[in-house]
C-alpha cells in the first residue's frame, strides 16, 4: 500500500506494512505511540525493529506493529492512546511526551517507555530504577550524573567552541517540569564557565522570533529539550539561525537542521533498548521485573557549516571527538 493511500484510511495510524499484517494474519499487537510527526518518527520505529529484531522477533512473522503519531500536536494523544488500547497489544511502547499520556489512560497495558527525560520515580510510573514494580518500565533519558553533567558537558563544549561567550539565552516552552530542570542546571553550572543564564520562554512557536529579536544583549542560545520545540524543529531553527549566533541543542536532529553543536544521549538507543525490552514483555516478562535503565551512550554533532557562516574554527580535538560533521 502506498504511504499517500495509507494516510488517507487511517490519518496518523500505523505504517502501511505492519497493518495489513494485523489484519489479514491475526498476528499479536505491538503498538506505538509517538508525539512525533510520522516522517520525524521514521528513524524511531526502525530502531524499535531492530532491537525486536536482535530479542528474536521479526515483524510480520511473530507480531505486527500498529502505530500512532500525534503529528506534534499533544492533545491527540489521549485518543491515539484509546485507538491502540482497543487493538488489545500485548505491549505499547510511548516515547516522549506520550510516556505520561499512556500512562494515565492506559495504567493496566504493559509499557515500555523511552526518549522520556523526566523522573519516573516521581510521576510514579515505577516504586525504583531496579524494581518497577508496576505496569511500566523502559529507559530515560538522564544519564548517571543527571542534569548537570549532561549541561556542563554541553556548555564546555561551547566555551571551546567560543571561549567569549558570556550571555547564553536559554529557549524553552514556558515552564514545566523538564524546562525547570534544565534551567536550573544551566543556573547550577553557568558560573563555572563564567556565563550568565538569560530565560526566553514562550507558549507558542510565532512567538520565538520578535522574543529573540528584542532579546537582552545574548551571544550564544541553548535550545531546551521540551518537545514543543522539537517537534517543530523546521519552524525553529531557521528562525534560530537567522540570529546568526552560536547555537547549542539537546537532539542531533537539531545539528542537522542548522545549529552549530548538539550533544546527547543518543535517543536512537534509546529506541532500540526500548525494542529489546517490549520484545521481552511479548514474550511474557512482567514488566516491573525489568529495570529502568539510563542512558549510556552519547552522540556529539559539530555543524561545520554553520561554523564556517559564523567564522568559528573548529579545533581537530573537537572534529575528532565528533559522531557526526555536517559540511
Amino acid at each position: 500500500m502506498r504511504r499517500r493511500e495509507f494516510l488517507k484510511l487511517a490519518g496518523v495510524a500505523a505504517i502501511p506494512f505492519s497493518w495489513p499484517a494485523f489484519a489479514e494474519g491475526g498476528l499479536p499487537v505491538v503498538a506505538v505511540l509517538l508525539s512525533n510527526p510520522a516522517d520525524q518518527a521514521r528513524d524511531r520505529i526502525d530502531a524499535i525493529r531492530k532491537g525486536m529484531q536482535e530479542a528474536g522477533l521479526a515483524e510480520g512473522v511473530n507480531y505486527a506493529f500498529a502505530l500512532r503519531f500525534a503529528e506534534g500536536v499533544f492533545n491527540r494523544l489521549p485518543g491515539l492512546a484509546q485507538e491502540l488500547a482497543a487493538l488489545k497489544p500485548r505491549v505499547i511502547v510511548a516515547g516522549g511526551a506520550a510516556v505520561p499520556v499512556v500512562h494515565e489512560v492506559l495504567p493496566d497495558l504493559p509499557m515500555v517507555f523511552t526518549g522520556y527525560a523526566d523522573d519516573p520515580i516521581k510521576n510514579g510510573f515505577a516504586e525504583s530504577y531496579a524494581h518497577p514494580g508496576g505496569s511500566a518500565t523502559g529507559n530515560v533519558l538522564n544519564a548517571l550524573g543527571g542534569d548537570e553533567a549532561l549541561t556542563r558537558k554541553r556548555l564546555g563544549l561551547l566555551k571551546e567552541l567560543v571561549p567569549d561567550v558570556q550571555r547564553v539565552g536559554f529557549l524553552s516552552t514556558v515552564i514545566g517540569t523538564l524546562a525547570a530542570r534544565e534551567l536550573n542546571a544551566l543556573r547550577g553550572v553557568a558560573g563555572e564557565f563564567g556565563c550568565e543564564i538569560v530565560h526566553y520562554a514562550t507558549e507558542n512557536i510565532d512567538d520565538i522570533e520578535p522574543m529573540l529579536r528584542r532579546g537582552d544583549g545574548w551571544d550564544a542560545l541553548y535550545i531546551s529539550g521540551g518537545p514543543l520545540l522539537y517537534t517543530n524543529i523546521a519552524r525553529v531553527a531557521p528562525i534560530v539561525m537567522a540570529c546568526r549566533k552560536p547555537t547549542i541543542g539537546p537532539y542531533p536532529e537539531w545539528g542537522r537542521a542548522g545549529l552549530l553543536i548538539t550533544y546527547a544521549t543518543d535517543l536512537l538507543d534509546g529506541y532500540r533498548r526500548a525494542g529489546i525490552y517490549a520484545a521481552r514483555i511479548f514474550g511474557g516478562e512482567n514488566p516491573g521485573d525489568l529495570p529502568i535503565e539510563q542512558a549510556s551512550k552519547f552522540t556529539l554533532v559539530i555543524n561545520g557549516r554553520t561554523a564556517k557562516q559564523l567564522g568559528i574554527n573548529v579545533p581537530m580535538s573537537l572534529l575528532a571527538m565528533a559522531d557526526e560533521v555536517i559540511e
